[in-house]
């Protein structure tokens, strides 16, 4: 074969993302961030981002924060702006799910492609400082006496801090309806409330008030986790009497309409990035354990888990 058939060859392989990754040039990579700056897809979002440069498989990461309905917004642009670009991907997770089941959005996840499942934590229930409840047994006697004086503040409608709210007063004997469920459009905003003294009551992925915990500013009460997490010293919800486990999961989507080549180029690249000591560290700093799947497989659990999600957010009086 000449020399610039060849060539011209290897750069129709490289354009329909053909080419094996160790082939490939780095390439430029706008990530998609739904949410508002602070919280655990921006985190997320930037630590894969810093990871694939490190991996040598993306040459510059741009990023774009679009908040609100739970990543439905963020989504509906991704979905609209990004048709058919192999090198775009959005930060997306369980509680994009719960947003998708609560509002019903006109853009869901079938507009987009799946790449691969990263992390998985679970939530803490934390106190202001200045709280005059001291544990959760605390939160619940006063949710019992009078739900709606009760504010839990976290995430977006049908986050996994909003679904465990509503496990919780279910499984006190509270309904679930009554409960007074202040949605943050980001960690950010969140945080501040619980600082503030805003909220009775604030959940999160334990990464995201580590620092504030460890600084005294926060009071933990409860961890949504089956057994105590590794180095955190906060019993969980199970241990309290109160039988509520729930884990909340973070992954990544590609644009629409891109091949399957596409797909498994840009399955490669994350799985590279993940492989990287950027990912490692990221892990370590933030308290994540990694739980990968990718490609097909992964898209099968995201079906598996909105149908599971629907059906514990329908017991629980959400839908």
């Amino acid at each position: 074969m000449r020399r610039d058939t060849f060539l011209k060859s290897l750069a129709a392989l490289a354009a329909a993302g053909s080419l094996p990754l160790s082939a490939q040039a780095a390439v430029a990579i706008k990530m998609m961030l739904p949410a508002n700056p602070g919280g655990g897809w921006d985190s997320t979002g930037r630590a894969l981002g810093k990871a694939l440069q490190d991996a040598g498989v993306a040459s510059s990461v741009t990023y774009e924060n679009k908040g609100g309905a739970a990543g439905a917004i963020g989504l509906a642009q991704f979905a609209n702006a990004s048709k058919g670009d192999p090198n775009a991907l959005m930060v997306m997770g369980a509680v994009m799910l719960g947003g998708i089941i609560t509002a019903k959005p006109p853009v869901g996840l079938d507009r987009v492609t799946p790449i691969a499942r990263l992390t998985s934590e679970y939530n803490v229930f934390v106190l202001p400082a200045s709280s005059p409840f001291k544990t959760m047994a605390d939160v619940v006697a006063q949710l019992k006496k009078d739900p709606g004086s009760v504010k839990w503040g976290g995430g977006s409608r049908g986050s996994t801090e909003h679904i465990a709210a509503a496990m919780i007063a279910r499984e006190v004997g509270v309904d679930p309806a009554k409960i007074n469920y202040v949605a943050f459009r980001g960690g950010g905003e969140a945080t501040a409330a619980i600082l503030g003294g805003n909220v009775t009551v604030g959940g999160s992925g334990y990464s995201e008030f580590s620092e504030y915990i460890a600084a005294g500013k926060m009071r933990p009460i409860g961890v949504t986790s089956g057994q105590r997490l590794k180095g955190v010293d906060v019993p969980t919800l199970k241990e309290q009497g109160i039988n509520v486990e729930i884990g909340n999961w973070r992954g990544v989507y590609g644009a629409p309409g891109i091949t399957r080549a596409q797909r498994d180029a840009l399955v490669a690249m994350v799985q590279k990035a993940t492989k990287s000591a950027a990912w490692a560290e990221a892990l370590e700093k933030n308290d994540w354990t990694p739980a990968w799947l990718a490609g097909d497989a992964f898209a099968e659990f995201v079906d598996a888990e909105f149908a599971s999600l629907r059906a514990t957010m329908v017991k629980s009086g959400m839908v």
